[in-house]
């Protein structure tokens, strides 16, 4: 059956999940955050600068209108990044109603507060029924139609549903988990490991390094999240070692991409400067503090956060790494 769907966030993400549920036959709005962005969408009808080659069909309506994007829809798919979330939902604050229901794309962690996204957006929009989407699923392919898998997660089943069954298609399989916490952790965390896994490749690494990185990191991100209440087996899943080996092998992954820079000398400033997010920048530094706060061992990411916030060379945070104590591996 065919749903109504407003897509808040017009960057890669969005504009690649507003183009896959108009093909499948559901009315979508497209809500872009400035209006010039607007203009540029619906007149090129393509994502010039992120999708290029991939036409927006000319059923999606492109609006920065937040009432015009919003109406007669109940079902609000929200792709901001975590860093602009809150702020840029205050726009909708007085749209949403009790019937508004959520599905977040959105990766990372609120610094400051460590609120998932949400939980931003139930506390921001005063809504009962949010649901999150993840797992291994770059736009640039997803757009393009190449096969994908991913999850949906959230503590209402009906909702999760309606999404598995309004996103699924032969090319793009949908598969549904009550690990909201999980699901959202795992998203978050593979960022910061990213940004890992690309300083490995701009040092110039070889394969065994990266492959232990990434099983060390599975560790890691079970570790931290079950601290949170998360489930360890979501960490096995699409949303934990599928979305970690996207993002640290991809060369499509913006956190890989400024950790190779990074691996490269490259400052950090320069890096950033560039127009898309790497949430994993942000994140690096709530799970810092969050891992202090409880005890928690996690060696790769506290490298990551010293290597972003303490001017510790790469190299250095890799030897140190290399150098810690011995152990059994369990």
């Amino acid at each position: 059956m065919a749903e109504r769907f407003a897509v808040l966030g017009a960057g890669a993400w969005g504009t690649a999940v507003a183009i896959h549920l108009a093909k499948l036959g559901h009315a979508v709005s497209l809500w872009a955050a400035r209006g010039e962005s607007a203009a540029r969408l619906f007149a090129a009808r393509e994502n010039l600068p992120l999708l290029p080659g991939v036409p927006i069909p000319d059923k999606i309506a492109v609006t920065a209108d937040s009432d015009e994007a919003t109406r007669n829809t109940d079902n609000w798919i929200v792709a901001i990044p975590t860093a602009f979330l809150r702020p840029t939902l205050s726009r909708f604050i007085e749209l949403a109603t009790s019937r508004t229901r959520c599905l977040s794309l959105t990766k990372g962690i609120e610094v400051g507060s460590f609120l998932r996204p949400s939980e931003i957006i139930a506390e921001t929009l005063a809504v009962k029924t949010v649901a999150a989407l993840s797992g291994p699923s770059h736009a640039e392919e997803m757009a393009r139609g190449l096969p994908t898998s991913v999850v949906v997660a959230g503590t209402d089943r009906e909702f999760a549903a309606t999404i598995q069954h309004a996103f699924g298609t032969a090319r793009f399989r949908v598969y549904t988990n009550r690990d909201l916490i999980g699901l959202e952790l795992g998203g978050a965390l593979k960022n910061v490991l990213g940004i890992a896994a690309g300083i490995c490749d701009g040092l110039g690494f070889g394969d065994n390094a990266k492959s232990a990185l990434l099983t060390r990191s599975i560790v890691e991100m079970t570790r931290f999240g079950v601290a949170l209440g998360a489930e360890a087996a979501t960490f096995a899943g699409l949303a934990g070692i599928g979305d970690l080996m996207t993002t640290c092998f991809s060369r499509h992954g913006r956190n890989r991409r400024v950790g190779e820079r990074l691996g490269r000398g490259e400052p950090l400033d320069a890096i950033l400067a560039g127009p898309q997010v790497a949430e994993g920048v942000y994140t690096a530094k709530s799970v810092r503090q969050r891992s202090l706060a409880l005890g928690l061992d996690v060696p790769i990411m506290s490298a990551v956060y010293d290597v972003l916030y303490e001017g510790k060379s790469p190299l250095a945070a890799v030897q140190d790494l290399m150098a810690r104590q011995m152990r059994e591996e369990g």
